[in-house]
């Protein structure tokens, strides 16, 4: 069912990512992964919908979405850039059942994100610290550079008390000032030093464009993680 959401407050992430913090009407709850669908309307009677990861748990009935910028994109951009703070949208979901962490889950995780690929997954972290979980969790982003972070505050200056969550950020192009680390893929030295081993069995969530997954896929096999245990999103 489609359901009225009015926008309460937008936050910019990065140069082409801006954060949406929507009101529903009668939200229904949903799992750290998940996605729902927003719906545009215009005057004419023009509508357009997208599917956008869930950023975060729900929190005061509000849910939040962190939505990229594409180019040519006629709903990103109206979003990122047109919507008002006030204005109402149409919003149906949750949607998705499979690429989900579960709060009562105790195994280790790996978090493994390509630019835009860490919503969800950060949703997944978010919902961690909000349930108090000790679930283990590890997390490689891999982002062009320092400025295209999305999160930034969370993952360069992690928020205090929240811990267990271990961060590795893996930039391709620039690096921080003061990284050991060139500007390259993910590779093999990335997943072996700052993921769990193979042997710890945890439960693997890659998320980005199609070529990082690809790459992340096989990295994670090639080290003996069962493929079962690797769920995978992907864009693009």
């Amino acid at each position: 069912m489609w359901q009225q959401a009015r926008l309460l407050e937008r936050r910019l992430e990065t140069e082409s990512a801006v954060t949406l913090v929507f009101e529903p009407e009668d939200w229904p709850g949903h799992l750290a992964g998940q996605h729902a669908d927003i719906r545009l309307t215009a005057d004419d009677g023009y509508q357009a919908v997208r599917s956008y990861s869930l950023a975060g748990p729900v929190e005061e009935g509000r849910v939040v979405f962190t939505v990229q910028r594409v180019r040519g994109g006629e709903v990103s951009t109206y979003l990122c850039d047109d919507l008002p703070v006030g204005a109402y949208v149409e919003v149906r979901g949750p949607v998705g059942g499979w690429f989900v962490w579960r709060g009562s889950d105790t195994r280790p995780v790996m978090l493994l994100a390509g630019g835009s690929g860490i919503v969800p997954l950060q949703a997944m972290v978010r919902q961690r610290r909000a349930l108090g979980s000790r679930a283990p969790f590890r997390l490689l982003y891999s982002v062009r550079t320092p400025e295209d972070v999305i999160y930034a505050e969370e993952m360069i200056r992690p928020p205090r008390g929240d811990d267990g969550v271990d961060r590795a950020l893996l930039f391709t192009r620039r690096a921080l000032v003061g990284s050991r680390r060139p500007p390259e893929r993910i590779g093999f030295a990335d997943v072996t030093a700052h993921g769990w081993p193979a042997e710890f069995e945890p439960a693997c969530f890659v998320c980005g464009p199609n070529g990082f997954v690809e790459v992340a896929a096989k990295l994670l096999t090639a080290l003996g993680h069962d493929p079962h245990r690797i769920k995978t999103e992907r864009f693009g």
